[in-house]
Order: C-alpha cells, then structure tokens, then sequence
C-alpha cells in the first residue's frame, strides 16, 4: 500500500493563461500556462511523485517498478494505464475538435481513444463551449461546412457556469471557449483531431495543422445524448467519478487506485497511518488495496476509479 502526492506535467499551448498558477498552485515557468497533467502515465507529460524517498520518480516508473497489480483487478484489461486528469486554463477559444474511440485510435495513432468529463470549476460571465451539434446532420453537410467556413452554425452552444459537468463521449465535437477553467478526467491519450482554428497561427508562424479526413472517419454528426451515470458525476468503463463535499471515508480496495484531486479549499488525507496536507490544486494518488481513507477539512475533491 502506498498514498503520495504527484507533481504535474505542464503545457504552454498558445490559449492558456496564468490561473493554473495563481489559482491552483501548479509550479511551473511555462507563460502561458495552458494545462497541468496531475495524473498521467502518458508518454507525452507523465506526473512524478512529489516529495517522500521516491521523489521525482514518474508515475509510469513506479507502476513498472511495484507491479501492474498496485493499479487494481479493474485494470487487468488495460494495455496503459487508462486514465490522465488534468486541469485546463482556457484564456483563449480551443480549437474545434473530436477524438477518436479505441478501435479507430489504436488502429491509426497506436494508443487509447478519448472518452473524457469535464467538471467547470470557473468561469468567467457568459462563457460558453460547443458540445455536439444542435441537430443532426450528414456527413456530406459536416464535410461541406468545414470546407467553407460554416460549421459554427450547426454546434450547439452550451453555457456554462462554475460546478457543471459535460461528458464527451469519444466521437462528440467540441470546444472549450475561453474564459472558462476546468478539470478533465480522460482515458490515458493524446489523440485530437482539430477541426476548425479561428485561423490562428502556431509558434512557427504557419497556419496549425487540420485534421479533417481523420474527423469525418470518427465523428458522430448529432447533438449529445442524455446520461444517466446513476447519482455519480461521471461513471463509464474507463472511469468513476465523484465530487466529495468536506470529509468524507471512502476504501483503496483490490478493485482500484484511488485518485482524488482537491479542487477547492484544503484539508488532510489519512490513510494508513500516513497523513498528508492538502490544497486545492493538489493531486493524491492511493495504490490498490491501500485500505480506508479519510478526507477531512473545507474542501471539494474529485475522487476517481476505475
């Protein structure tokens, strides 16, 4: 059993911003400061462990190093670890973009697809994102509406506002648009394809990349289906998500890891006999059959298993 603190992988897309920093306590010099991976065993940005003997070891090394079963029986059908949860500043719009399911994604890009929620944890007034479309349509009128510049007029627009939850199936379209700052839990993967951009320009001064043969072959030309995830924020076969009000007990059984994220304010957590000191913007991590655990101060959490 074991429960430690992760640091972070950072990026500094060109939409980010600073609150990552203020707000959320992330250390990092990256201006601006677009997303912090605070659990990830992906090769792209893998979170280290903060602070104790194994400090500065990744998250993918510990795991190679303790044996595949400290993730818990859940994982046994996972090839990689399977999720990566991250908090996201959105200063600027995010392009138009869709991810690919497993099949598609392990077939074309050699890893997972992108099934991901997103928990809104602030935004500014009147800030929006596009989720889906607002009706159906073919994929000869998606492909004619990326073609000449129209595809905004058939997304459907969804206000936001802080403490919402949008669950993004792999397929869906969408875009978070600026103002608005979140955490993401995903499967572990890199995989976007980017639709539409605003006509930005990357860091070299060209025009970024579109993926459009790729997003006509993966996504679903309708508005978001209805989900029922039976009184928790998110559940699917990927992940189980709750958000957690002040203290609350809950069991690192021999199903799963435990992952919670404090999101606001700042307590303890104790397991063990172990005791840690938390923050917002803190990110925990608990082994499989680490036994029970307790959350106790002023603070909400993000608490997630497979």
């Amino acid at each position: 059993m074991a429960m430690f603190k992760l640091r972070p992988s950072c990026k500094d897309y060109l939409w980010g911003g600073s609150r990552l920093r203020t707000d959320y306590g992330i250390d990092s010099d990256l201006h601006p400061l677009a997303e912090a991976w605070v659990l990830s065993c992906h090769p792209d940005g893998p979170s280290t462990i903060a602070g104790g003997p194994e400090d500065g070891k990744t998250l993918t090394r510990y795991i190679e190093e303790q044996g595949w079963e400290i993730l818990g029986t859940h994982c046994r059908r996972f090839e990689q670890f399977p999720i990566l949860t991250k908090f996201i500043d959105a200063k600027g719009n995010l392009s138009i973009q869709v991810h690919p399911d497993n099949a598609y994604a392990l077939e074309h890009e050699h890893q997972y697809g992108k099934t991901e929620v997103w928990y809104i944890l602030d935004c500014e007034p009147g800030a929006f994102l596009y989720y889906g479309f607002d009706h159906e349509i073919s994929k000869e009128e998606f492909e004619r509406r990326i073609r000449d510049n129209t595809l905004l007029e058939v997304l459907n627009v969804a206000p936001v506002h802080k403490g919402d939850v949008f669950y993004i199936p792999a397929g869906t379209l969408h875009a978070i648009c600026h103002g608005i700052v979140l955490a993401e839990i995903q499967q572990s993967s890199n995989v976007t394809y980017r639709i539409y951009d605003y006509g930005r320009v990357g860091a070299d001064g060209k025009p970024r990349a579109l993926h459009i043969p790729q997003a006509l072959a993966v996504t679903r030309c309708q508005p978001p289906a209805e989900q029922d995830f039976g009184g928790h924020m998110a559940r699917c076969e990927y992940f189980t998500v709750d958000v957690m009000e002040n203290d609350f007990t809950a069991t690192a059984g021999p199903e799963s890891f435990v992952s919670l994220l404090v999101v606001e304010g700042a307590g303890t957590v104790t397991c063990g006999g172990q005791t840690l000191a938390v923050q917002k913007g803190d990110s925990v991590f608990l082994t499989a059959n680490s036994g029970p655990f307790a959350v106790k101060g002023t603070l909400r959490t993000l608490y997630t298993r497979v």
